[in-house]
Protein backbone atom coordinates (compact mmCIF):
# COMPACT_ATOMS: atom_id res chain seq x y z
CA UNK A 1 0.00 0.00 0.00
CA UNK A 2 1.16 3.51 -0.93
CA UNK A 3 1.80 6.47 1.00
CA UNK A 4 -0.87 7.73 -0.86
CA UNK A 5 -3.26 4.51 -0.32
CA UNK A 6 -2.94 4.64 3.65
CA UNK A 7 -4.06 8.54 3.41
CA UNK A 8 -6.68 7.97 1.79
CA UNK A 9 -7.74 4.93 3.73
CA UNK A 10 -7.32 7.01 7.26
CA UNK A 11 -9.44 10.04 5.63
CA UNK A 12 -12.04 7.40 4.62
CA UNK A 13 -12.19 5.84 8.43
CA UNK A 14 -12.44 9.58 9.55
CA UNK A 15 -15.13 10.32 7.20
CA UNK A 16 -17.14 7.28 8.50
CA UNK A 17 -16.36 7.99 12.11
CA UNK A 18 -17.65 11.53 11.63
CA UNK A 19 -20.57 10.49 10.03
CA UNK A 20 -21.78 7.83 12.23
CA UNK A 21 -21.18 10.30 15.26
CA UNK A 22 -23.23 12.89 13.66
CA UNK A 23 -25.99 10.07 12.93
CA UNK A 24 -26.10 8.63 16.64
CA UNK A 25 -26.21 12.06 18.13
CA UNK A 26 -29.21 13.34 16.17
CA UNK A 27 -31.23 10.12 16.70
CA UNK A 28 -29.87 9.89 20.56
CA UNK A 29 -28.73 13.36 21.43
CA UNK A 30 -25.61 13.90 23.71
CA UNK A 31 -23.81 11.04 23.11
CA UNK A 32 -22.04 8.85 26.59
CA UNK A 33 -18.23 10.01 26.23
CA UNK A 34 -17.64 5.81 26.41
CA UNK A 35 -19.53 5.30 23.08
CA UNK A 36 -17.41 8.59 21.27
CA UNK A 37 -14.18 6.89 22.27
CA UNK A 38 -15.34 3.45 20.80
CA UNK A 39 -16.33 4.75 17.61
CA UNK A 40 -13.05 6.48 17.29
CA UNK A 41 -11.23 3.70 17.96
CA UNK A 42 -13.63 1.31 15.60
CA UNK A 43 -12.36 -0.58 12.57
CA UNK A 44 -13.73 0.30 9.39
CA UNK A 45 -16.05 -2.99 9.58
CA UNK A 46 -17.30 -1.90 13.17
CA UNK A 47 -18.21 1.20 11.52
CA UNK A 48 -20.03 -0.03 8.73
CA UNK A 49 -22.09 -2.52 10.70
CA UNK A 50 -23.25 0.15 13.65
CA UNK A 51 -23.59 2.74 10.47
CA UNK A 52 -26.34 0.07 8.99
CA UNK A 53 -27.96 -0.90 12.93
CA UNK A 54 -28.26 2.64 14.13
CA UNK A 55 -31.16 2.68 10.74
CA UNK A 56 -33.11 0.68 13.51
CA UNK A 57 -31.80 0.68 16.58
CA UNK A 58 -33.85 2.02 19.42
CA UNK A 59 -31.18 2.27 21.69
CA UNK A 60 -27.34 2.56 21.88
CA UNK A 61 -27.41 -0.74 23.11
CA UNK A 62 -28.91 -2.61 19.83
CA UNK A 63 -26.13 -0.70 17.86
CA UNK A 64 -23.19 -1.67 19.77
CA UNK A 65 -24.58 -5.07 20.84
Amino acid sequence: MTTAERLMAKGEVRGMCSALLRQLEFKFGQLPLGVVEAVRAADPAELRLWALRVLTASTLDEIFA
